[in-house]
């Protein structure tokens, strides 16, 4: 299996490739990209831990060289979101770099697994989506966004506010992955409950946990480690269902699995093509409805400010 990181001499990169390179099943490769010059030197560096998982690094302007022979492509390159930013603000840039490089993409591994890492996710997987669709080689099986961070938040604030050893705690996460459109199916969560008061801070605290960190940091970045942390898990759980392990599940912004809205993230069985099926996300308490309701005019126009960028 190899997996190209681009954007890997970033915050998120190279906590990412770092994880990769320690968790990937022996005899994998991990082909690093980056604009910056210093990539080949993140790849000598990681080189350096002794697993077996090759690593490369690429710099410069064409990230071809790292995309020839992938089988999965994580794009977190970009801009991160400083104090004051919402994920809205990002898009002029990040909108940009990520229609480049799926152009690469489709035409260097058009056959590849698409991980979309690079805020907001909302829009750039809508983006993703019309540049594979130009160049004739969409297949919304292989094109995810990755919404991990939403679910691992959620797992760790419900676990410390429940008093629960956090591996044995699961909330599915629905919607998109910004704002009001992160939507904690708390009322699905085995074994504990929540006061209407708990139910509204703890959703609350999911949806704002990014601005939390970008608040915490003063200026000095956003969520990396975390998020290197959750798009590894995604990753890794993509390797197993494409090495043939079955009942692999993970929530996931993908095509064609919502009445809601043409990109949503909900439950999907993962296979060795992608996404297996997409599935249902069970029954929804009161308040997820109302917040369902309340948020889906905010998804359909990030995706439709994507699918213009493209047009």
């Amino acid at each position: 299996m190899k997996v190209a990181v681009l954007g890997a001499a970033g915050g998120i990169g190279q906590a990412l490739a770092l994880l990769l390179k320690n968790n990937l099943p022996a005899g994998s490769a991990l082909s690093l990209y980056d604009i910056a010059p210093v990539t080949p030197g993140v790849a000598a560096d990681l080189s350096h831990i002794p697993t077996a998982v090759e690593v490369v690094g690429f710099g410069g302007e064409d990230p071809t060289p790292a995309l020839e022979g992938a089988d999965i492509v994580l794009i977190s390159a970009g801009v991160a979101r400083k104090p004051g930013m919402d994920r809205a603000d990002l898009f002029n840039v990040n909108a940009g770099i990520v229609k480049n490089l799926i152009e690469k993409v489709a035409t260097t591994c058009p056959n590849a697994c698409v991980g979309i890492i690079t805020n907001p996710v909302n829009t750039t997987v809508a983006i993703a989506a019309e540049v594979l669709k130009k160049a004739g080689v969409y297949d919304k099986n292989k094109l995810f966004g990755i919404t991990t961070l939403d679910v691992i938040r959620a797992e760790t604030f419900v676990a410390q506010a429940k008093g629960l050893n956090v591996a044995d705690v699961n909330v599915p996460v629905i919607g998109g992955h910004s704002g009001v459109t992160i939507l904690p199916l708390l009322s699905q969560v085995e074994g504990v409950s929540f006061s209407d008061e708990e139910i509204e801070k703890m959703t609350h605290r999911i949806q704002n946990a990014g601005t939390e960190v970008v608040e915490a940091k003063a200026g000095g970045g956003s969520a990396t480690l975390s998020m290197g942390q959750a798009a590894c898990r995604f990753a890794l759980s993509l390797v197993k269902a494409m090495e043939g392990e079955t009942d692999v599940v993970e929530c996931t912004y993908v095509e064609g699995g919502s009445e809601h809205a043409q990109f949503f993230a909900q439950p999907v069985l993962l296979g060795k093509n992608g996404v297996d099926k997409v599935l249902p996300y069970g029954e929804l308490s009161a308040f997820e409805e109302k917040a369902m309701n309340e948020m889906l005019d905010t998804l359909k126009g990030d995706i439709d400010k994507g699918i213009e960028f493209v047009k």
